[in-house]
């Protein structure tokens, strides 16, 4: 089943109701250009209110490794999810102290080869507008994603994914997990609670351990990861 990261996460209150409605990780954003940032110390607040279990993600944007140190250590996270222009070699020195996801900016003319460059937990795909990083609620082409899948161990998707749209996306793309943010809110930073539970219902569906075609899913997404990190690690 697909994982889902609830992002831009400001507040207890839709932290803990993303929880509730099924989510694996929370996002939060520590870039102070967002307007979705939140300080460590209020992101420390909220990240003790929550359960185990709950992956916690923060998010910067070309910040410096020892900036991403104190951060990490005063809000607990789990992940550091490198959102902005930062090179391989710099994701190889984040990568020796924590797990690291990688976001990449794609559109259509996009070198899907270079991820593979990158030496990270997994790979991001969001879309691609001039001069900003994230949050835009713009979709891309996700067959551009789906290639993605060959050059990279665990894909993510976010861009533009909503209620509406994010079942046609798994379908599509089959990642490894899917993120979302502005298209879930009533304003930044802000949750709108009956969207974000539609979202975690279509994007996880009660499985019928009953129906084979749901259990042929299962083997074959399962199937399909195997190879894709073989070729990878090849």
């Amino acid at each position: 089943m697909v994982r889902v990261k609830i992002c831009g996460i400001t507040n207890a209150e839709d932290a803990l109701a993303a929880v509730e409605f099924g989510a694996d990780a929370l996002g939060f954003n520590f870039w102070p250009g967002s307007t979705r940032y939140v300080e460590p110390d209020r992101a420390r607040e909220i990240i003790d209110r929550l359960p185990p279990f709950v992956t916690i993600v923060g998010v910067f944007v070309n910040e410096d490794l020892d900036a991403i140190a104190r951060v990490a250590a005063r809000a607990k996270l789990d992940v550091i999810q490198l959102h902005g222009d930062e090179s391989p070699t710099f994701c190889q020195q984040v990568a020796e102290r924590w797990r690291v996801i990688k976001a990449v900016r794609v559109g259509p003319d996009a070198n899907l080869a270079e991820l593979a460059n990158y030496p990270v937990s997994a790979i991001l795909l969001d879309a691609y507008r001039p001069n900003e990083y994230g949050g835009t609620g713009e979709t891309f082409d996700w067959t551009i994603a789906r290639r993605a899948k060959h050059f990279v161990s665990h894909l993510i998707l976010a861009g533009g994914l909503s209620p509406e749209n994010v079942a046609e996306a798994i379908r599509v793309v089959r990642p490894y997990a899917v993120d979302v943010c502005s298209c879930l809110e009533d304003r930044p930073g802000k949750k709108n609670h009956a969207r974000l539970r539609e979202f975690l219902t279509q994007a996880k569906p009660p499985v019928q351990r009953s129906s084979p075609q749901a259990s042929a899913e299962i083997v074959s997404q399962a199937k399909e990861d195997h190879d894709v990190a073989k070729r990878v690690r090849e």
